[in-house]
């Protein structure tokens, strides 16, 4: 493992290893037992899409764990002005020992893979969100103490989360199952992967998705990027919704995990998301803690 760069990279046990190591820097962070594992260690974050989650987590990562963080962002960048890729990494890797991307084309996290000589971390991309998947298989281990025959069910748009959601799941040995609009599937390469991998279901049906399912899972109709297709898509998405009703399919004990921001009324009501928050914010907790292991295991010595 030199990257981070989506979930299909990663063998089962290197994802375990992953939240294993997660597991053990949340509770020392929990008992104030420091962990300077990247002492003197420096990680350049470069932003084309807003953030809170991924910015204050990365960022108080590195200080957790003995190094620091650079915010860089692209109108602040000669990457605004046009430099290519290729030679923002090259220059980079000659000053940092870590890169996280937060932008819209995968092809440009795997270019400063492939032209850089540091580790490159996927922050977000159109294609893929391996860091919050991370988070959340994390807290649904936290919760079900296993994957073994669980099952997963996601409600809504096929994008960079429902990706990552289905790689990941399947990989440790859970059912994904993913409920979404005909023109709004996931990746066709990803949903062939899957069909052929493990127990996989696509569907319109949200009820079909989402029976005997052990988590429910709902992201925002329109992300970062599509604010002119708002309207557009809450047509396409209207009935997509993780409510009282929906809940009633799933196993009595199910959880409920959205990556945040949520939009209550629209991907889920509000009152499940109240009665589901310990789990969501647990979950948005977690982001922190399963980077945190993401950066030691790519960048300690």
């Amino acid at each position: 493992m030199n990257h981070l760069l989506k979930l299909g990279d990663l063998t089962e046990k290197e994802i375990l290893s992953i939240l294993n190591l997660a597991d053990q820097l949340k509770y020392e962070k929990k008992h104030n037992i420091e962990h300077h594992h990247l002492k003197g260690k420096t990680l350049g974050m470069i932003f084309a899409k807003s953030s809170t989650r991924t910015r204050v987590s990365f960022e108080v990562g590195m200080y957790d764990l003995g190094g620091s963080a650079l915010f860089l962002s692209n109108a602040n960048t000669q990457l605004g002005r046009g430099e290519p890729v290729e030679d923002t990494a090259r220059v980079l890797s000659r000053y940092l020992d870590g890169i996280m991307i937060r932008t819209f084309d995968q092809e440009e996290v795997e270019t400063f893979a492939k032209y850089g000589s540091i580790p490159i971390i996927n922050g977000l991309t159109d294609y893929a969100h391996p860091c919050q998947v991370l988070a959340d298989l994390m807290t649904i281990r936290e919760v079900k103490n296993t994957f073994k025959g669980i099952k997963m069910a996601f409600i809504g748009d096929g994008n960079n989360m429902a990706n990552s959601l289905i790689v990941g799941g399947i990989k440790v040995g859970m059912e994904v199952a993913v409920a979404c609009p005909d023109s709004y599937k996931p990746d066709p390469d990803i949903v062939k992967w899957a069909s052929e991998s493990g127990r996989f279901t696509l569907t319109n049906d949200i009820f079909e998705a989402a029976k005997d399912a052990d988590v429910l899972y709902t992201d925002v109709w329109a992300s970062m990027g599509e604010e002119d297709e708002i309207e557009v898509r809450k047509k396409a998405f209207a009935g997509y919704q993780i409510n009282k009703e929906l809940m009633t399919a799933a196993k009595p004990d199910a959880m409920v995990l959205h990556c945040l921001p949520a939009h209550r009324g629209e991907e889920i009501t509000a009152d499940v998301f109240e009665a589901h928050a310990d789990e969501i914010f647990e979950e948005a907790e977690n982001r922190l803690h399963a980077q945190k292991a993401v950066m030691v295991k790519l960048m300690k010595d």
